[in-house]
């Protein structure tokens, strides 16, 4: 399919309070040809979404296509031919629940990536990051206490969420072989974090020229670091650093949101991961000692949902699911509803998802030149987010590039 006509799309992407007046939209090529109430368009297909909401494709800011189990140890042992063959199957789910882009936080390679390009995965569209970078001792590092086995092939496997540096030469090499290999950011574990057994929360991880030589490297590909980070001083560390993306956030300070905001810095809250940890983590292979770690960053993350929006500082949606955890991806708008203003939660998965991905004005709108990216819904979810959950059952459209995945429309 080369062209499409969209009629009577009622346009909802959280920059207003309700639905726009009826429009036409002109898919040519995969992207958005022309979008106004009357458009002289010879397309060869036309889609009627009377009654129905039309969106912007959804955005997860934070995902982990590759951790198909909660235990992150044993999911870096498999076969790299069955994490692929697993991941397939979670980037589908995710693109059939609306998502259309999702931005991989740690696992994802080039190799994957490419796949879903060619056509060889349906799937959303897949920006990564490579292998997070971790020390020993940090955040990825799976191996415990009475565990000194070496670490270098952890950059290898394909399970692996991240790999392991030490010292300002390693840090170098491994954030050049990362980008490299295709990484379109880097992600850092700045921080102690839930899944990993020898780093307690507020773990300063890695030193301030380390930090600084990552950022360094990075700005020189012309790109940006994003950081793993909850504790208050984790963050003032990573922020004089010139780290620009805070993933979780959990625990920072009152000053500390307000220089975020100061500083145009954005934030990925990732809430639902943890309520799904607390809940499922043990039956999903998720340690004991990992367990523990929960309820120090829970109900923080929450409260500061309020006070990131109130500061005016940019969120992106985030899920960090996990394992047979990635069903819940969605359940993050109805917790970020519960703080937040409904166009704001939406807002967070749409225009501003695409801020932080450094990519506005390509997906999260539906705009001329855009890419063709956008679904429609049974409903209106300015009025239920709930419209947005249950695997997709109200979005009976979804359309990726110009490619139709979906459709399920009665007319």
């Amino acid at each position: 399919m080369n062209s499409l006509l969209i009629r009577n799309a009622r346009i909802v992407d959280g920059t207003k309070a309700a639905p726009t007046d009826p429009v036409q939209i002109a898919i040519e090529d995969g992207k958005i040809k022309d979008i106004a109430k009357q458009i002289s368009f010879a397309a060869d297909v036309e889609l009627n979404l009377s009654g129905l909401i039309t969106m912007p494709g959804l955005i997860d800011c934070h995902v982990h296509a590759v951790s198909t189990t909660a235990n992150l140890g044993q999911n870096t042992a498999l076969p790299s031919s069955l994490i692929a063959a697993r991941s397939g199957q979670i980037l589908k789910d995710m693109l059939m629940r609306g998502f259309t882009t999702v931005r991989d936080l740690g696992g994802a390679d080039r190799g994957l990536q490419q796949a879903v390009e060619e056509g060889l995965f349906v799937a959303p569209r897949l920006i990564i990051c490579g292998k997070a970078l971790s020390q020993t001792g940090g955040h990825t590092d799976y191996r415990g206490a009475y565990d000194n086995r070496d670490v270098r092939w952890y950059a290898h496997q394909l399970g692996s969420v991240g790999r392991i540096c030490d010292g300002l030469p390693e840090v170098q090499r491994a954030t050049r072989e990362e980008l490299k290999g295709g990484a379109q950011f880097i992600k850092v574990m700045a921080d102690g974090g839930v899944s990993s057994p020898s780093d307690p929360i507020g773990y300063q991880a890695f030193s301030i020229n380390e930090l600084k030589a990552i950022v360094e490297i990075a700005r020189s590909f012309g790109t940006y670091v994003a950081a793993h980070l909850y504790d208050d001083l984790a963050i003032v560390r990573a922020l004089d650093c010139g780290i620009e993306c805070i993933e979780h956030g959990n625990l920072m300070s009152d000053d500390t949101i307000a220089r975020v905001a100061r500083e145009g810095v954005y934030v990925v809250p990732t809430n639902i991961t943890y309520d799904m940890l607390a809940t499922k983590g043990a039956a999903s292979g998720l340690p004991a000692a990992s367990i523990e770690k929960i309820e120090t960053v829970r109900e923080a993350g929450l409260d500061k949902l309020a006070k990131f929006h109130e500061a005016g500082i940019t969120m992106g949606y985030g899920s960090d699911l996990l394992g047979d955890m990635h069903q819940e991806q969605s359940g993050e708008f109805i917790l970020r509803g519960r703080y937040i203003p409904t166009d704001a939660v939406i807002r967070s998965a749409t225009v501003d998802a695409a801020k932080v991905l450094r990519m506005e004005g390509q997906i999260g709108e539906l705009k001329a030149d855009a890419y063709a990216d956008l679904i429609a819904v049974d409903g209106n979810p300015l009025e239920s987010l709930d419209l947005l959950t249950h695997q997709g059952a109200h979005i009976p459209l979804i359309i990726k590039q110009g490619n139709v995945v979906k459709n399920r429309l009665s007319r």
